[in-house]
């Protein structure tokens, strides 16, 4: 290894101070720090002459180890964003107010949908099986539960389970959720169709049930019983739908680049509803495991449902204003209505 006197000097002092770094009993000084980065740099420069000179291989193999050992000790790595936290006040935000029209339009099929199964039920009971499906609940207990005010209030007591029940209970209610979000999701790719039907169905069955509890004159315990859950869930499913409906219409409306680019573009937003809609599966499960299924009164569960309701609005509230904040801002008044009078405008010093 051939270095002159100066630089064998520097990867010297570089080495004490590399030895006292990696020592567990030695913590380097602020004026440490900053010599073993004056040194790093300086051993750095006389590496790259060595490198392009390509002479001396045991003084390039000798520096180069030395400034890989100072890199370890003074590279400090960028502090990691906080990508939920970006996500929800910064990214998601952007999606929702761009997505607000397709959500409305899911919120109203699955509002007609509610009011085509109460209508139907209205006028013949009997299509009451058609309308709820045997997996949620089967049809002799849905005999029983429309024709029994007894069974009614039976099934509305509020009576407290087991917390291993609730747990299986709560995680069988987030899977099926997230099997009815996926499903109005993932169909969007065949132009919306199925993703409509899955909405309007899901309508038609919570008009099935509220057609059911309405004829009770407690129907407000019903209301106790639904709403805390009801609310975050239904906003899931229909943040869902809304994000299968963004693919169909990069189906049917691709634009002149074509159905690939524009599914493509429409992709990001898409899975944005979808990821942002898990927080809300998992509170509504939660809620209908623990909150439903306990000795809770009806005044703390109306308490729960307005808290979710103002949770979401707080944020919906959030989303508007963030949105208004980024709007461009329009300065053209500052020519039409700011010119001081008398003062020609640009067309009238033209013509002179």
């Amino acid at each position: 290894m051939h270095l002159n006197t100066r630089d064998q000097e520097t990867a010297e002092r570089l080495a004490r101070l590399l030895e006292r770094a990696e020592s567990l009993h030695w913590r380097l000084s602020f004026d440490e720090l900053r010599e073993l980065a004056r040194l790093y740099r300086i051993s750095s420069a006389r590496l790259a002459i060595l490198r392009s000179r390509g002479r001396d291989p045991d003084a390039i193999r000798y520096l180069n180890a030395l400034c890989v050992r100072a890199y370890t000790h003074l590279h400090v790595s960028a502090p990691r964003p906080r990508r939920i936290r970006s996500f929800f006040l910064t990214e998601f935000p952007v999606t929702l107010a761009a997505t607000a029209r397709l959500q409305g339009l899911v919120a109203l099929l699955m509002l007609a949908g509610g009011l085509v199964g109460w209508t139907i039920l209205s006028a013949n009971p009997a299509a009451l099986s058609a309308l709820v499906p045997a997996s949620m609940y089967p049809p002799l207990t849905l005999e029983r539960l429309a024709g029994s005010a007894q069974e009614r209030a039976q099934f509305l007591a509020h009576t407290r389970l087991d917390v291993g029940l609730k747990s299986m209970f709560s995680a069988g209610l987030f899977v099926h959720n997230t099997k009815v979000g996926l499903l109005a999701f993932t169909t969007g790719i065949l132009a919306g169709v199925p993703t409509v039907l899955i909405v309007f169905y899901n309508g038609l069955t919570l008009g099935a049930f509220l057609w059911i509890f309405s004829r009770d004159r407690a129907w407000p315990l019903f209301l106790a019983w639904l709403l805390p859950h009801a609310i975050p869930e239904l906003l899931a499913v229909t943040m869902c739908s809304a994000g299968g409906l963004v693919i169909a219409r990069a189906v049917l409306a691709p634009g002149r680049r074509g159905v690939a680019a524009s599914l493509r573009d429409a992709a990001l937003p898409a899975l944005q509803m979808v990821l942002a809609s898990f927080p809300l599966l998992v509170a509504a499960a939660g809620l209908e495991s623990f909150l439903r299924e306990s000795a809770l009164s009806t005044v703390a569960r109306f308490v729960a449902a307005g808290l979710s309701v103002a949770a979401i609005g707080s944020y919906v509230w959030y989303v508007r204003h963030l949105m208004r904040r980024r709007a461009p801002s329009n300065l053209d008044w500052l020519l039409k209505e700011g010119r001081p009078a008398g003062l020609p405008d640009s067309g009238s010093i033209a013509a002179q």
